[in-house]
């Protein structure tokens, strides 16, 4: 073929052009219109996502019929909303949402998609956040922690990974599932931790980033589902964070959002899933630092299991130094600046995602939804305190886009729960 002839444009690309032209025509609207109406584009609309979310906490339509086995994400993608926007909801409806999760709690340990449904790994880390969001004592003490612990060791494969479901598939996500849920529930041991390093090691893929299973595609929620869980079982070191760097710098684009994965498109949740993997590096410069030495000297990226012990956040065995784990993280200084940029990240995600009449989508064109709604909050507060050098400072106006009433409530980047929401959980799971 001649190599001057014109080639027509593969079906990847007129999407990817597609969506730079919606995108930047919003950018370009933001420049054009009156310094009134630029204001409103600048705000996030908090009143009207609180009224969006609460609506759908209330009642949702019949189409939702579909996520009849998601129910307990429903609650926790618009409670954390709610509770990242600085809201909560009344008494009525958290005593209902207390009592429908208690009804969706197997008796033998793990909670459902619904009542009577089966136990699931996915829904019974939304339930257990959902229940640390509402908060209170009430909310804490209706979560069976000796059930949650015998369904997670049901759930554990003789390979390190975790199973999704009984007889289900196993993945860097169920690992994460089942971690999270063992940490901040102060249940995580020497039994359900053994081996769970090996099998992330091995999902960590030649781009540097995490695929679902060995031998997969890189993606962004599997890769932060594959480095919280290497910090909460004390084995971060073991990564080649290097490689994981130089893939994650490379997933923000023009549009200024991050995509998934390489040579996709754009899409809000990933704010949170890719922006959530830089917060936690910022906090293991120290251990970065060492590789990067290491690499100069002609050394491997990587640690053996043998010497994984050795790091500052490798942790002591034992359920209640497990448990600080992800109490000590929040104490670690962010010495780096963000390696993405935040300013960018926050400006998509308020004039690209969100909705003026509430709720958030993935991009231009999309329809809101809950899902997004949560993620895209997440990614938002993540970017505003990302120049934060610790979880108590407040970030600088210039830190925030838009008006500083935009700004968010801080969370715990390894959870992704709101801060005060988890220090309350961890007090009440250590002392209980």
């Amino acid at each position: 073929m001649d190599p001057s002839e014109t080639r027509s444009p593969t079906v990847t690309q007129r999407d990817q052009w597609m969506v730079e032209s919606q995108v930047f025509r919003i950018y370009e609207l933001l420049g054009s219109v009156p310094r009134r109406a630029q204001s409103v584009m600048l705000e996030l609309q908090r009143d009207n996502h609180i009224e969006f979310l609460t609506n759908g906490l209330r009642q949702l339509g019949p189409s939702f019929c579909v996520l009849d086995a998601n129910r307990p994400w429903l609650c926790y993608w618009i409670l954390h909303s709610i509770a990242l926007l600085g809201d909560s909801v009344d008494a009525e409806l958290e005593n209902n949402t207390i009592d429908f999760l208690s009804r969706c709690q197997d008796p033998n340990g793990g909670y459902a998609g619904g009542p009577g449904q089966m136990p699931h790994l996915a829904t019974t880390y939304a339930a257990i956040n959902s229940l640390i969001t509402l908060g209170g004592h009430g909310s804490l003490s209706s979560i069976n922690r000796g059930k949650v612990y015998a369904f997670l060791r049901q759930m554990k494969d003789p390979s390190g990974a975790f199973r999704m479901h009984d007889g289900g598939e196993m993945d860097v996500r169920a690992c994460y599932t089942a971690i999270s849920v063992a940490s901040v529930l102060n249940i995580l041991d020497d039994d359900l931790v053994k081996d769970v390093g090996n099998y992330i090691l091995s999902c960590q893929t030649y781009e540097g980033g995490f695929s679902g299973e060995p031998g997969s595609e890189a993606h962004g929620g599997y890769t932060f589902c594959g480095l919280a869980t290497m910090v909460l079982i004390g084995e971060v070191n073991r990564l080649d964070l290097t490689s994981l760097i130089d893939w994650m710098v490379f997933r923000q684009g023009v549009e200024c959002g991050f995509q998934g994965r390489t040579n996709k498109l754009v899409d809000g949740c990933y704010s949170f899933w890719q922006g959530g993997v830089f917060a936690l590096i910022q906090k293991l410069h120290s251990i970065i630092d060492e590789k990067l030495m290491l690499s100069d000297a002609g050394g491997s990226a990587r640690q053996s299991p043998q010497t994984a012990s050795t790091s500052s956040h490798s942790g002591q065995r034992g359920s209640a130094k497990f448990s600080n784990i992800g109490f000590n993280f929040l104490k670690e200084p962010a010495e780096m600046e963000p390696l993405f940029h935040s300013t960018a990240l926050q400006q998509y995600i308020i004039l690209c995602s969100q909705l003026q009449e509430g709720g958030f989508r993935d991009k231009p064109g999309k329809h809101r939804d809950y899902y997004h709604t949560c993620y895209c909050l997440s990614g938002l507060s993540v970017a505003q305190y990302s120049y934060s050098k610790d979880a108590d400072s407040p970030p600088l106006p210039k830190a925030v886009f838009g008006p500083y009433s935009n700004l968010l409530e801080p969370i715990h980047p390894l959870y992704n729960v709101i801060l005060d929401r988890y220090h309350e959980a961890h007090k009440f799971f250590s002392t209980s």
